[in-house]
């Protein structure tokens, strides 16, 4: 199994309390490249037949960010918590970390960015796209101004929510339908993100994390089970998926 530095960190009965590594960003064995990303077998497969049907539609569906593992993840975390990278609020508006006490600064964060080992980047089912048509990778921002309106991304988004659920994919960020603020660039490879999900537990993500060095630890360990309701579990509901996807899955020894 190939393991970041974090889980390396944990003893050995530590280890064998985490059912599932890959789910908190601490295995990708279960991946596979995709251009310059790592998604699983699955999930690329259904997005490259997916990006070939948008194709004929005039869209030209792009990836930006997939796989992030757990210590990619506390970077932007940490970098978040430290004030050396932009915090906005749900209206994309800057905030100033310095007026908020920690409890508040990690709702904050969390508006627009995962805990570490509590981001469903970590599973490689889900990824944030754009319309490479209309805008650069470069010029991205990934802000809801860009999928909305006259945004250069406005018909890919529409797009997606006509035509996702067809190739498997969904929008696990919706209005008043999960703890993280809606998010038109994200979509969920579902018959394997919502098996993920449902093998998911607090309970690992708190030995993670009490053993990681995190900014805001005490702050986050004092309030995870409230958080991991609020930013894990609490997403839109996903389609069904068939039995024959689940019990593949379930069959996989790596998660």
């Amino acid at each position: 199994m190939r393991v970041t530095r974090q889980i390396e960190q944990l003893s050995k009965s530590q280890l064998t309390e985490i059912a599932h590594p890959a789910l908190y960003g601490l295995d990708e064995t279960h991946l596979v490249p995709f251009e310059q990303f790592l998604l699983t077998s699955a999930t690329a497969t259904a997005f490259k037949n997916m990006q070939q049907q948008a194709q004929s539609d005039g869209i030209n569906i792009q990836i930006c960010s997939a796989y992030r593992n757990f210590e990619r993840q506390m970077a932007i975390w940490d970098g978040k918590a430290q004030g050396k990278r932009p915090l906005l609020d749900i209206n994309n508006i800057p905030v100033d970390s310095a007026n908020l006490t920690d409890e508040q600064l990690v709702d904050a964060i969390l508006c627009w960015s995962a805990l570490p080992g509590a981001s469903r980047h970590h599973w490689g089912t889900d990824i944030d796209v754009f319309d490479a048509n209309n805008i650069s990778k470069a010029e991205l921002q990934l802000v809801t101004a860009e999928y909305i309106d006259n945004g250069p991304c406005a018909l890919l988004a529409q797009w997606l929510v006509d035509n996702a659920a067809r190739f498997g994919f969904y929008l696990p960020y919706q209005p008043d339908q999960s703890g993280v603020s809606p998010e038109a660039w994200h979509i969920s490879y579902y018959p394997e993100s919502s098996l993920f999900l449902s093998q998911y537990r607090a309970e690992s993500l708190r030995l993670l994390l009490s053993q990681a060095e995190i900014t805001l630890q005490s702050a986050l360990l004092k309030q995870l089970d409230k958080l991991v309701e609020h930013y894990v579990f609490y997403v839109a509901s996903a389609p069904k998926s068939s039995n024959k996807y689940s019990n593949n899955l379930l069959e996989k020894p790596n998660l």
